[in-house]
């Protein structure tokens, strides 16, 4: 049984900085896409970061150069470095795991797992 298990979130004003954790269990290879994903209200879920199996990340257009996704050195842990946090970032972010190929790696109906989630709120 995968469970996958976010914490981290809060309520921070913009250009601050917050750290998302997701810690996964019963995952017991490598072979996973680890990814963040985040949803605002009345939205779809979209694409923030993934670590690929080859461990290289890749970034949303819009958080490019301000978030940082990264693993533990246990490989159970993937972290969501945010930074210049923007009142456009509010949403709840969820932590998803995929077997799929890299060129689907952005979708997230192409993700096996998900945890439960964590809001973010960016407000003055």
């Amino acid at each position: 049984q995968v469970q996958l298990v976010e914490s981290g979130g809060g309520l921070v004003q913009p250009g601050g900085s917050l750290r998302l954790s997701c810690v996964s269990s019963g995952i017991t290879d490598a072979g996973y896409q680890m990814g963040w994903f985040r949803q605002a209200p009345g939205k779809p879920r979209e694409f923030v970061a993934v670590i690929a199996r080859n461990n290289h990340a890749y970034y949303a257009e819009s958080v490019n150069g301000r978030f940082t996704i990264s693993r533990g050195n246990d490989k159970s842990t993937v972290y969501l470095q945010m930074d210049t946090l923007k009142p456009e970032d509010t949403a709840v972010y969820y932590c998803g795991a995929s077997r799929t190929v890299l060129s689907s790696i952005r979708n997230p109906n192409m993700y096996n797992y998900w945890g439960q989630g964590t809001q973010v709120t960016v407000s003055s």
